[in-house]
Parts: C-alpha cells; structure tokens; sequence
C-alpha cells in the first residue's frame, strides 16, 4: 500500500419519498395511497410523489395534469417546507451524534465522512444501518444508504436498494460494481447526456471505461476527465460540512398562462420581494441576476445580466429582471416565471478554489479491512 494516501469511508444517507412520506406520516389516512406534493390535476407542477404514485409514472417534475392522467386515484398535497425542515434539522441531529463531517445535499440527503467517528466503530456498514434505525424510531420515517469509498459511489450506491435499504461497495468491488451499471444511474449524467452516449455506444460503465480520455474530451468537452474518473471509483470530493450557497432565488407558477410582458412585469415584483427576503436571510448578495421562464409547452428558457457590483435590494432586482424580460420577445405564454442571483459574494476567490484537474489521478489501492 503507498505512504499518504488516506482512505475514506463515506455514507451517503437519503430519505425515501421525504416530501410525501411526511405528509403520510402526518396524516394516516395518507398511507398507502398515492400521493404527491405539490400541484394540482390543473395547473402546477410535482414537487414529490410517493412510491405508491411512482408504480403509476408519477415523478416529481412532472405537470400535475399529466400526473393525473397517469394516476387518476392520485391524491395532491400541498407542499409545507416548514414541517419539511424541522423534520430536516431531527435528522441531521442525528447524523451529528456520529460525526461532525456532514455535508446536506438538500432537506433529505446528505454526505457523512465516518472514516474517524465519535462512536470508535470501523464498520461505516454498521453505522448507516444504525443510523436509519434512529430515523425509523425516533423520527418515523424510513431512510435508504449508499456506503463506499467516495461521495460519487456511496451516492449511485443509497439508490441501489430503496426504499428503505442499503448497499455497500467495498474498496475491492468499485470498479466492478460500476461497470455494471447503467449509465443513466451514474450520479452526473442527465438525461440529455445519457441519449447522447447511448448514441456513442455507451451504456454501461463498462461501456464508458472503454472510452479513452481523448475521446470524452473530444464529445464531453470538460466533462470528459470527470467521467473518464468516476467510471474508474475515483472521485476525490471530500465531505464539506460547509457548503457554499452558489445561487438564491424565488419563482411562480401560474394558475392561468401569461402571454403579455405587462402581466408578467407583476409577477417579476412579488418575486423580487421574496428573493430579497431570502437574500437578506442570508446575508448574501450578488452580481448576475437571471430570469427563467417555463413556456406552456414547457420549455424553458433563462435571461441572465451580470453587473459589475453586487445587488440584494429589491428594487434593483426589479430594474434587471424587467430589463432581461423585454430583451426579447416571449415564445409562448408563460406557465411560470423565476428569478434567482448567482455570483455571490459569500463565494471564494477563483484563486483559492481547487483547480479543475486535467490530469488524472491513479486508481486508489484499498486497505479496509472492516467496511
């Protein structure tokens, strides 16, 4: 084994269905019927469905209308972040009693370093299935968990088995493990990216191992060292408790479509006061300001200005985002309009950030005798 080479042990922990399982913890005459958040069978979009509305096709993202085609039965709830987040924080409470290497991915998920723990355990195995037993009991909900030697596969891992289980990759079974797999599964690989490879001949991680890095680069661009890494169990991204806000921002959808800019100039004013809200929450300002819109066709479509100060006052995201609407005619009606700030000020100088690496790194050699 080489000197100073340091190996991880990372649990990558995910809520099952969290959005809608609280809503049927909360209301018992919920459970075991299809529900989503969020939405409506007329207007709006999905924001969770539960497992028993994804056997229909029922996905978050998806229009509540098309959702109710799929489900006719489907029961819709109306999203209450509040109660999301307070059952976020008991959770994470959790995650602290084993160590302090935790990095939320969102309300429901969530990165833990357990490769040094508060409870001396050497088995991360033990520790992600005595963790998701103190969800069930003291939270009463179910949780799914991925561990491995990195981030990237500890993550693709916690979907092996949900809901409601867990899969392991020891250092030894990555590489196998990987090329088994679809690539759509691959954490970081879209559905657009996923058609384009399948187009190349890649459709398995075997697939892409086979793709030398010239090749990737030629038909990734920048993204081809990184899935010339990952298919290989090399993913060097360490668990950061403190992760950096790189974007705030607020949006609306629609009851009825908007086809005229006056309507929507409305809109971009109560939106603003929201972001300016949140910013102020925060304590955060920014530089590019970008306007997204959602046409009825669902489209999408963003307008972003960068200024050379940064900004959090409403009235000058207002001044901007009406800029950015008039920049060019509308392709459709609107369905839903957002308006969110980048470059923000709480961000490390491009010097201080880690370089994007062009090189690659060598195949880690595993010594975990206990995983």
């Amino acid at each position: 084994m080489e000197e100073g080479i340091q190996y991880r042990k990372i649990i990558h922990i995910d809520m099952d269905a969290f959005y809608a399982s609280v809503e049927q913890m909360d209301n018992p005459d919920l459970k075991g019927k299809p529900v989503a958040v969020g939405g409506n069978e007329v207007r709006g979009v999905v924001s969770a469905a539960s497992y028993e509305a994804r056997k229909f096709g029922v996905r978050s993202a998806m229009s509540g209308a098309q959702a109710k085609r799929n489900c006719p039965d489907l029961i819709f709830v109306k999203p209450r972040f509040d109660r999301y987040k307070e059952i976020s924080r008991k959770i994470r409470k959790i995650f602290f009693d084993y160590t302090d290497l935790v990095e939320p991915l969102s309300l429901d998920e969530a990165y833990l370093d357990v490769t040094v723990n508060k409870k001396n355990n050497p088995s991360a195995s033990l520790i992600a299935q005595e963790i998701r037993k103190r969800i069930f009991e003291e939270v009463g909900l179910t949780a799914s968990a991925g561990i491995s030697i990195n981030k990237f596969v500890a993550k693709v891992a916690s979907d092996y088995n949900k809901p409601n289980g867990q899969k392991t990759v020891n250092p030894n079974e990555v590489e196998a493990f990987l090329e088994k797999l679809d690539i759509k599964k691959f954490y970081g690989i879209g559905k657009v990216t996923a058609e384009k490879m399948y187009q190349l001949g890649i459709f398995t991680g075997y697939d892409l191992k086979q793709k030398p890095l010239e090749f990737l680069e030629k038909h990734f661009s920048n993204s081809g060292p990184y899935y010339y890494q990952i298919c290989r169990g090399i993913h060097n991204s360490q668990v950061k408790p403190n992760r950096t806000i790189k974007s705030v921002g607020a949006e609306r959808t629609f009851f009825e479509n908007l086809s005229s800019e006056v309507f929507l100039e409305e809109k971009i004013i109560s939106i603003a006061n929201e972001l300016e809200k949140r910013l102020q929450k925060s304590k955060i300002a920014g530089k590019t300001i970008t306007l997204k819109l959602k046409y009825s066709d669902f489209s999408l479509q963003t307008r972003s200005k960068t200024l050379p100060y940064y900004i959090s006052d409403k009235s000058l995201l207002i001044d901007v985002a009406k800029e950015l609407l008039y920049q060019e005619r509308l392709k459709d009606s609107v369905r839903l309009l957002g308006l969110s700030l980048h470059n923000l000020n709480n961000q490390e100088s491009k010097k201080t950030q880690e370089p994007k690496q062009k090189s690659i790194s060598i195949q880690l050699q595993f010594d975990f005798k206990e995983y």
